[in-house]
């Protein structure tokens, strides 16, 4: 299996080196990160100014690569800048969570989304910002759910999200919005945004917030395909 490796915390994340070396032990892993963190950027890329790549020093018999731009772009330059082929896209750990509505923001999301678009299947992972610890604690027991269900063989995109503690898997869907923002303004026309959690849970541990905020790992099947299907179905004879 050859394994691409990206997130949107950046190449000196604390969970890069860690998270390359649990991967190396199920095939050929390449990473590709971000300079700067790019947080919010979603599947964003840059085609208006020259980018910077360079080759990085990270973990021994892998290739890592920093580069000045987003996730998406990171997964674009090893897929088409490099031409090479990969089997999957893990995505993070991502510090903080990406949870319900809140995931269209997300760069940690944007570079599987981008997988998707390349037809390479992808999971995106994300923790609490206290700490990495306890979800490279839980990476064996994903990938066995993973397995022992074939996830992969229904669906191509998940979205992981991992509390600190956590007793168990829930299959979800997304949830509400989980973080809202106010602008602040800070003088001479300059405002800035500041975000604070809103979300409520859902009756339903069907949803990713409640099963989070529950205690659950959860994994939100996710996809590129962003036509309504049943709507195209049913207008589709119109004209």
């Amino acid at each position: 299996m050859r394994i691409l490796i990206t997130n949107d915390d950046g190449v000196g994340s604390a969970s890069l080196a860690p998270l390359i070396r649990w991967a190396k032990r199920f095939g050929e892993v390449t990473a590709v990160a971000p300079k700067f963190e790019q947080s919010g950027k979603s599947q964003a890329i840059e085609f208006f100014r020259e980018i910077e790549i360079k080759k990085m020093q990270i973990a021994p018999d892998v290739e890592v690569f920093s580069m000045d731009s987003t996730p998406a772009d990171c997964v674009r330059y090893a897929v088409l800048g490099r031409g090479e082929h990969f089997d999957l896209v893990i995505s993070g750990i991502n510090r903080g969570l990406n949870l319900g509505r809140d995931l269209v923001y997300s760069g940690t999301a944007g570079a599987i989304f981008e997988a998707g678009r390349l037809g390479i299947k992808g999971i995106a992972l994300s923790t609490p910002p206290e700490s990495f610890a306890p979800s490279l604690e839980k990476l064996d027991a994903i990938r066995d759910f993973f397995l022992q269900h074939h996830l992969f063989d229904h669906n191509d995109l998940y979205n992981i999200n991992i509390p600190l503690e956590s007793h168990g898997f829930r299959i979800t869907r997304l949830g509400g919005i989980f973080y809202t923002d106010d602008f602040i303004h800070i003088g001479n026309d300059i405002y800035i945004q500041e975000g604070h959690p809103v979300a409520s849970e859902h009756e339903s541990l069907d949803y990713d917030v409640t099963a989070v905020q529950s205690g659950y790992i959860s994994i939100t099947p996710i996809t590129a395909e962003r036509t309504q299907l049943g709507v195209f179905e049913k207008l589709k004879d119109l004209c």
